[in-house]
């Protein structure tokens, strides 16, 4: 699902600046490159809601 969504995004020139595999490291990439956008699923990996 993660590849899907990037694929849509960079194809309507988005730039995806990054990824996260669970809701620790998605916090922290939040806090490092503080993008103008983030969707996330709400059930990830350690942590949820």
């Amino acid at each position: 699902m993660r590849m899907m969504i990037r694929d849509i995004l960079t194809k309507n020139n988005f730039e995806v600046a990054g990824e996260a595999t669970n809701g620790d490291e998605a916090v922290s990439k939040y806090i490092e490159l503080k993008p103008d956008l983030v969707t996330l699923d709400i059930t990830m990996p350690g942590m949820d809601g």
